[in-house]
């Protein structure tokens, strides 16, 4: 069958992503799995980490990165229902980890969810078929499966960090930083569908023009300087209830700033790196809450395929590949170039 491999680590990763015509099919599905056919995939940022090498996790090449897909059910394994058989899908990536159990260990009562990641952990969706276990999957009926690839980590992710643990309410306002990025543009169609007023930046002039007509209510164009007197300035000094930050380093002083009174700055990531310069007198005084989110749950995951299916949310896609192009969609993302999801059609 067909596959997009990463055939070792680099930094850049396009130069080493090949599609060949006989990577080995999947066993038959194990007990609690089932085996997809794969209709599209959409690429990640963590795909470039996958080919670059994650720190922390040592990985083997050649393999086969994507966490998102959408495809048919072909084949289920012992203790599947036979009615998902023929079913339109996508999955959660995020597989939750069994946690350990020691005698000296306190009450797991704050304790996060482990994850181990389909496309990261374990070779991923940038193929025809493949195996994953039937707990993760939900379905999206007659969506277009372009669609519905490009859809699932992306608004996961987003979902999971304004709504279950930012507690962002209707009507309140919110900073994005980023627009253009999968997370960031999810943010921005969940902030719209709560009727949050938004406020984007970016680097890019015609990224913001592009936000505009997907609904932000304002932009600032980060050319590296201290744009929280913009975002303060849109909220009558206020401040916003929320900044979305992916960012990091060059982001989170600014975002900080930007915040109200008991806001939150939440973050699943640090593409421009972790180590950022913060204002502590700022945080405790306004009783700003400081949020890491990462991935999300299934039952996160299947509200968030029912808004799908019913149409209120759907991702802004940038281009879509067939299998044969996949490197041109991955040398897409790796340039930045991007301002929506990038998808493989792979049937």
């Amino acid at each position: 069958m067909r596959a997009a491999i990463i055939t070792e680590q680099g930094d850049p990763v396009t130069p080493n992503v090949r599609v060949v015509e006989n990577h080995p099919e999947p066993s038959p599905p194990s007990p609690g799995e089932v085996t997809l056919r794969v209709l599209a995939s959409a690429l990640n940022h963590l795909d470039l980490w996958v080919g670059r090498g994650v720190p922390g996790l040592k990985l083997t090449y050649p393999r086969v990165s994507g966490c998102d897909a959408c495809g048919e059910v072909i084949a289920v394994g012992e203790g599947v229902d036979d009615a998902w058989i023929g079913q339109r899908v996508i999955y959660n990536a995020a597989v939750p980890q069994p946690e350990r159990i020691r005698p000296s260990d306190p009450p797991g009562s704050t304790l996060a969810t482990d994850y181990a990641l389909i496309g990261e952990h374990h070779d991923g969706a940038h193929r025809e078929r493949f195996n994953l276990p039937a707990s993760q999957l939900a379905p999206v009926g007659k969506t277009d499966p372009e669609r519905a690839a490009a859809f699932g980590l992306t608004f996961l992710t987003a979902w999971s960090m304004m709504r279950t643990k930012g507690d962002l309410r209707p009507g309140q306002s919110v900073l994005i930083t980023g627009i253009g990025g999968g997370v960031a543009n999810a943010a921005l169609a969940i902030a719209n569908w709560l009727g949050c007023r938004a406020c984007v930046t970016s680097r890019h002039a015609w990224k913001i023009e592009r936000a505009r007509e997907l609904g932000a209510d304002h932009a600032v164009l980060d050319e590296g300087q201290d744009w929280s007197r913009d975002v303060r300035a849109w909220t009558a000094k206020r401040g916003v209830d929320m900044a979305v930050d992916s960012a990091g380093k060059a982001t989170h002083l600014s975002c900080i700033k930007s915040l109200a009174r008991g806001g939150a700055y939440v973050t699943p990531g640090c593409t421009s790196g972790p180590d950022a310069t913060t204002d502590l007198a700022r945080i405790f005084w306004n009783q700003l809450r400081i949020l890491g989110s990462t991935m999300g749950s299934n039952t996160e995951f299947n509200e968030l395929a029912a808004l799908l299916r019913a149409g209120k949310l759907a991702p802004v896609i940038d281009r879509v590949y067939p299998a044969a192009r996949a490197p041109e969609a991955f040398e897409r993302i790796e340039s930045g170039a991007q301002m929506g999801k990038v998808v493989i059609r792979w049937a």
